[in-house]
């Protein structure tokens, strides 16, 4: 007679050290975006990149904890303020430099530069110099999963100051309307551009908002990696298992203005510091320190890792080739157009 054993669960031990192990994978993935963009901001003040560049800093835990949750069949849209998804979503820390420095090795060929990263291998469909553009762009590629029968995840990244945009509002609409499976994830980090949160909105509670459209919303600390993973995931869930699109708004803080032209003369100091007390990486870091998960040791070399990384991504984007001039209508028109007399 033959007995059937019920798998053993995993000791607690090694639960314990695979949830280490993830930890340190996400606060490698923060760092990374954070390191990255510091090294713009070096590269940009020495006139090494050019025209406008939006930083992600503050805001890593949203991209990193969302990526996350989503699968490489997922699509991914996002802002001119993408770097950080970019790189989440695994876009070569090389393939974007290269494309800061208008280089043809850069992942848009050098075309799109800061605002306009692209990587249709990922499913990375790209930052979006318009606000609110990428919605609607998102609700199609949706739109085409549902019809073709593929259970997919569509997230569409985009801001607060997106949300008073007509392309939110008919994306919402809609998409609730035809239960497409879209992630829509609102990064309010409290200003679009230079105007604060209220007085722009009469109702600051953005996910109540959504909620009107029959979508699932809520809203997330969007400064704790850990809160926006598991946000996302439970929203994926959902999105999967045929419940319509699901609405996240993730409570956040750029440190830096808005972009790299931007004075930043219209937020108060003290109100900055507040949030940087709220670091989302080094949040990260101080949770695994208490828990004896990350030595100082460890921190070190994790960060010589990434700066030896990033070297290297500069160096291969000042040898890249620049795109050969006979090369520069290629793209503008679609074969069908140019063979036409």
């Amino acid at each position: 007679m033959s007995t059937t054993r019920t798998p053993r669960k995993p000791r607690p031990s090694a639960r314990s050290n695979r949830q280490s192990a993830h930890r340190l994978a996400l606060l490698e993935s923060m760092l990374r975006v954070r390191r990255f963009e510091e090294r713009c901001v070096e590269l940009y003040s020495a006139a090494r990149i050019r025209g406008f560049m939006h930083l992600y800093i503050g805001e890593e835990a949203v991209a990193v904890g969302v990526n996350e949750a989503l699968t490489d069949d997922d699509a991914v849209v996002s802002t001119y303020r993408e770097h950080g998804h970019a790189l989440a979503r695994g876009v070569p820390p090389e393939a974007i430099m290269a494309e800061m420095f208008g280089k043809a090795t850069g992942c848009s060929h050098g075309r799109g530069g800061s605002m306009h990263l692209f990587d249709t291998g990922r499913r990375f469909y790209g930052g979006n110099a318009i606000v609110g553009g990428g919605l609607p762009l998102a609700a199609g590629l949706a739109l085409a999963d549902r019809m073709t029968g593929r259970n997919r995840v569509t997230c569409c990244f985009f801001g607060d100051g997106a949300f008073a945009e007509g392309e939110f509002h008919e994306t919402a609409n809609l998409a609730a309307l035809w239960g497409l499976p879209l992630l829509l994830v609102c990064e309010n980090n409290l200003y679009a551009m230079g105007t604060a949160l209220a007085r722009h909105q009469a109702q600051t509670d953005l996910a109540l908002r959504a909620a009107a459209y029959g979508m699932v919303s809520w809203a997330v600390d969007g400064m704790d990696v850990l809160a926006v993973e598991d946000a996302a995931r439970r929203a994926a869930e959902g999105v999967r298992a045929g419940t319509g699109p699901h609405f996240l708004e993730m409570r956040t803080y750029r440190f830096r203005a808005h972009s790299m032209y931007d004075p930043d003369r219209y937020r108060d100091k003290a109100e900055i510091e507040h949030w940087r007390e709220r670091d989302p990486v080094e949040g990260l870091a101080r949770r695994m320190r208490e828990a004896k998960e990350l030595t100082d040791k460890a921190r070190t070399a994790l960060e010589d890792r990434l700066s030896a990384e990033l070297d290297d991504a500069v160096e291969a984007a000042d040898r890249a080739p620049e795109e050969p001039v006979e090369d520069l209508l290629k793209y503008v028109t679609s074969p069908v157009e140019a063979s036409r007399p």
